[in-house]
């Protein structure tokens, strides 16, 4: 991977086959690769030389490609084969479209190696940082039926449907943590920096304060003189979560399982798993990738252990020779509403079309989920926030409500 990060674009003039005078441009590792490809390609080369780097007034840079990136490249290279476009053209004209020159880089490195000889897929599977191993598939299934511009389209699709979805459960489970967040630092702040300039306040009134404002005072002193626990705990929880996170299978499985047991976010989750389910295997029937080893797929791209394992456990029953709606009705995780819908598909021979009117009705109900979430949170962070810092504030002004009652 480090190899295509590094490519060089160079600019360089020869001679064609048949000694007509040509120009163009090419990514390579270094120059004598760039000839090495140039002269495979039937060129004969008078000149090349590094391209000058243009200067870029508002300091673009290299950035991270995201999966969003890629669903474009897919869309764009998709549009460009439609309209019939060689693919070498396409890969050349699509890369150098880029800002981003991570991503021109990536896709001008694939470019040089289909003009050395290899498949899209091929080139592709050389970097799977980006290109995972169902979409290196979809793209194979599509060069051997001929069909690649149709099946880039579809991978278009349900790459930018997946991404879409990706955003909208983040979305939903960001919401929670942000109110709780924010309740925290501002209930912190109260604490350390308002409260004990009442306190100095109360300290001249010579009277005893009442038990709320008591507690409240107490937990700003603690909080002062014992702020660095606080922050430790917090920064080995993170640390803690992020190292099990990354190392630990059975604690992945924990999460993922628990997560689906929460009120309304469990609920999007699973509507979510199914749609990515009804989707990808779409998208793979539509392929023409036979049901076993589409579901094998399928199964990673659901998203959670549960409805991984559920998938697996339906491969292992259709390889046995069931029929998929058969197969799906002996779990508990898929509504009937889905195996139906499967069963009609599977008679009529249109797997792939009511499959993604699954994928279309579940990624609407997320949707709405997700909305509702939205609009319920927002009240209850009012109530939330409201709670902390009235109550604290009402901690503070009690005494000073206490003294003018006796003074009166």
């Amino acid at each position: 991977m480090a190899d295509q990060i590094e490519q060089i674009d160079f600019q360089w003039q020869g001679f064609d086959s048949g000694k007509k005078p040509i120009k163009g441009e090419i990514a390579a590792k270094n120059e004598m690769t760039a000839k090495i490809e140039l002269r495979k390609m039937g060129y004969r080369i008078t000149k090349i030389k590094k391209k000058p780097k243009q200067i870029n007034l508002f300091g673009s840079k290299s950035q991270a490609i995201t999966p969003s990136d890629i669903a474009f490249f897919a869309r764009q290279l998709a549009t460009m084969l439609n309209a019939g476009i060689a693919i070498v053209q396409a890969f050349d004209i699509v890369g150098r479209g880029y800002e981003n020159l991570s991503m021109r880089e990536l896709i001008l490195g694939i470019k040089v190696d289909i003009e050395g000889g290899d498949t899209l897929a091929e080139s592709l599977k050389k970097r799977p940082l980006y290109f995972d191993e169902l979409f290196c598939n979809l793209v194979e299934a599509g060069e051997k039926a001929g069909i690649l511009e149709g099946l880039l389209g579809k991978i278009a699709t349900y790459k930018e449907k997946t991404e879409s979805m990706k955003k909208k459960i983040k979305k939903a489970l960001t919401y929670p943590i942000a109110v709780l967040v924010v309740a925290f630092v501002v209930t912190t702040i109260l604490l350390v920096f308002v409260v004990p300039v009442f306190a100095e306040l109360f300290k001249g009134f010579g009277a005893d304060l009442p038990s709320f404002t008591l507690m409240v005072v107490h937990m700003s002193e603690w909080m002062q003189a014992n702020w660095w626990i606080v922050v430790g705990i917090i920064i080995a929880v993170i640390k803690v979560f992020g190292y099990f996170k990354k190392r630990s299978t059975a604690f992945n499985h924990f999460l993922d399982r628990t997560m689906l047991k929460l009120p309304i976010v469990g609920l999007i989750l699973h509507k979510s798993s199914i749609a990515r389910f009804a989707r990808t295997l779409s998208t793979m029937s539509a392929a023409g990738v036979p049901l076993v080893e589409a579901l094998e797929s399928v199964a990673g791209a659901c998203g959670n252990i549960v409805y991984y394992d559920a998938v697996m456990k339906i491969r292992e029953e259709v390889s046995m020779g069931n029929r998929l709606q058969s197969a799906m009705a002996m779990g508990t995780l898929f509504p009937f509403m889905v195996q139906q819908m499967i069963a009609i598909g599977e008679e009529a021979g249109s797997m792939d079309a009511m499959l993604g009117k699954v994928a279309d009705f579940y990624e609407e109900e997320v949707d709405n989920l997700v909305d509702n979430l939205s609009a319920l949170m927002e009240p209850m962070i009012m109530v939330i926030l409201g709670t902390l810092v009235g109550g604290l504030i009402v901690a503070m002004y009690l005494p000073i409500f206490k003294l003018g009652s006796v003074v009166g």
